[in-house]
């Protein structure tokens, strides 16, 4: 109890919070943008593979 404690009250605490928050994001970022691509350029090659 006294670590969730310090985690959401003390300055260290909240800059760890921060910073998870913002490569989770990240991840979710990178995620979705890199789906994205690939299915595009899949559909691109498709496109080409019919010709």
């Amino acid at each position: 109890m006294h670590a969730l404690k310090d985690l959401f009250t003390s300055d260290v605490g909240l800059m760890s919070l921060a910073g998870l928050a913002f490569m989770l994001g990240m991840a979710v970022f990178f995620v979705r943008y890199f789906v994205r691509h690939i299915e595009e350029d899949a559909r691109k090659a498709e496109r080409v593979a019919r010709r």
